[in-house]
């Protein structure tokens, strides 16, 4: 039951999430990303979407997340068109154990919704 809760929680977020396990290997996407990267590159490696300088980075995120279970977050860039910021998170599993990230991205734009609004 609580895998299908985590799983409605990532399918239902409008941001695009894209899980990795550790050698960078997307093993999940929600609708909102397949819908970004108009495509399912679920058992794709998320390096070959990226330039040689974003897998440096990459995989220094990944050695600095194996460091440590205090190291879990790290703030990739910021994307002024869409006014968001971008994060790796690290995934670990009940002893820490590093199990893979995701990418998370937070908006900035206020809400205009209504409080309660029933869309």
């Amino acid at each position: 039951m609580i895998n299908k809760l985590f799983k409605s929680v990532i399918d239902q977020d409008q941001a695009p999430v894209v899980i990795c396990d550790t050698n960078s290997v997307i093993v999940y996407m929600n609708q909102s990303a397949i819908k970004r990267y108009n495509s399912d590159l679920t058992g794709k490696s998320l390096k070959a979407c990226h330039n040689a300088r974003s897998n440096e980075m990459i995989d220094k995120v990944i050695a600095w997340f194996e460091k440590s279970t205090e190291n879990n977050v790290v703030y990739t860039y910021y994307n002024k068109n869409e006014n968001k910021d971008v994060y790796m998170v690290a995934l670990r599993d009940e002893n820490g154990k590093l199990l893979g990230y995701y990418e998370k991205h937070e908006f900035r734009n206020a809400e205009t919704a209504s409080l309660y609004d029933m869309i």
